[in-house]
């Protein structure tokens, strides 16, 4: 029986890796699960799958769903704290852990995990973003299995030879074409963009997400967020990933061979089947996923992004090349400019503004590695620095456009 940690189960993945976990009992168990402050979801999810232990960052939620489980016979242990996801996704029994709790809040747990040896199902993306080279080397140092989640890695992983020990060149590979749905304004004119609202940003034609990544998906900052996600986890360089758009969602990325094979796998734009992957690697399980019907699809198209809308994109290749901490800046001021718009203090446009503003002010310096904590703490206080400055560029940008 495989011990299972979910990270984040009341958001969409957590929610969809439980429901795939339910389909095999005789092969997982859930020993323990972590939330923000969603008490009322993390109730119903204990009652399911009666897990060991239940993390609430927030101490008061914790409280709240002590009190809503007190009647069970034999209540999960609640534990309250960022302190306490570390230490769930360290169990000794847990085997597996689904690191898919959103932002930078994810990253401690989940090197965590890596330290400690586990086959780690990333689908926080801002844990390589943000900290790729002590994530990476985390993981090669104890021996941690490092899965990718999102669709479009699982993807190349799934494209790509299983040994590839001198590298991607060595083992043929030419390019990674990393596909995009374009999002909900794929076709929207330019000069429109400034009057989308938060409602609109978040209806994405193919995908259900929270409302983050809903809004990275339309500045297509998720896709910049992923090429440095791969430039990690395949060990290439940004010149060789292409953004491909790909408004069905049906091919979720190709790898480009150097014999003029072009390897793509497909699929229902369903997350349950990159979670199955992970999860049974190197096998294959039932994931709930209805097969992809190639006939209703009858279509696949493919078109280059548009810069002049998607200027993210811009910025994310930037940071990919220019290393260090330029990452880190990308993703905490894109973090505090998704915010501010769902809060409706700044227009959509300006999120791509206030990240660049941020990058241009605090240039890019290496990693030391070598330094306390390999890096960590160097890495985190740049984080508060760019988000401390991405809100004074909110002002900025507030008082221009008043």
């Amino acid at each position: 029986m495989i011990g299972i940690a979910v990270l984040g189960s009341t958001g969409s993945i957590g929610v969809s890796t439980l429901d795939v976990v339910q389909r095999h009992p005789q092969r997982f168990r859930v020993l323990a699960l972590s939330a923000h402050r969603n008490h009322e979801r993390m109730a119903e999810q204990c009652r399911a799958v009666r897990p060991r232990y239940a993390v609430m960052v927030d101490a008061t939620a914790a409280e709240q769903l002590r009190a809503a489980l007190a009647d069970m016979p034999e209540p999960p242990e609640v534990l309250a704290g960022a302190e306490a996801l570390e230490q769930i996704a360290t169990l000794p029994e847990v085997d597996y852990v689904m690191a898919a709790i959103v932002g930078a809040a994810g990253l401690l747990s989940t090197l965590a995990a890596a330290k400690a040896g586990k086959r780690l199902l990333l689908a926080n993306k801002e844990a390589l973003v943000v900290a790729g080279a002590i994530l990476m080397r985390a993981a090669q140092a104890s021996g941690a299995e490092l899965l990718p989640i999102d669709s479009e890695h699982n993807a190349i992983f799934q494209c790509l030879p299983p040994q590839r020990p001198e590298g991607l060149t060595h083992a043929g590979v030419e390019r990674i074409l990393l596909t995009a749905s374009g999002g909900p304004f794929r076709t929207t004119p330019p000069e429109d963009l400034a009057r989308v609202t938060p409602d609109q940003a978040c209806a994405h034609p193919n995908w259900s997400m929270g409302r983050k990544i809903s809004v990275d998906s339309a500045t297509m900052m998720n896709k910049g967020l992923e090429i440095i996600e791969a430039c990690w986890l395949f060990d290439t360089p940004p010149e060789r990933i292409q953004v491909v758009v790909h408004p069905q969602s049906v091919i979720h990325s190709m790898v480009q061979y150097n014999d003029g094979s072009v390897l793509a796998q497909l699929g229902n734009p369903d997350m349950r089947t990159p979670i199955a992957h992970a999860l049974a690697w190197p096998e294959r399980i039932i994931s709930g996923v209805e097969p992809l019907d190639i006939f209703a699809v009858a279509r696949l198209d493919f078109e280059p992004p548009a810069p002049e809308r998607f200027p993210c994109l811009r910025l994310a290749y930037r940071a990919a090349r220019e290393g260090g901490t330029a990452p880190v800046v990308l993703n905490a001021a894109n973090e505090v400019a998704v915010a501010a718009f769902l809060e409706q203090r700044i227009g959509f446009t300006a999120i791509g503004r206030i990240v660049e503003m941020a990058m241009d002010r605090l240039p890019a310096v290496p990693v030391d590695a070598q330094g306390p904590h390999q890096g960590l703490d160097q890495v985190l206080g740049v984080d508060q620095q760019a988000r401390a400055v991405a809100e004074q560029a909110i002002l900025e940008v507030g008082a221009t456009a008043a």
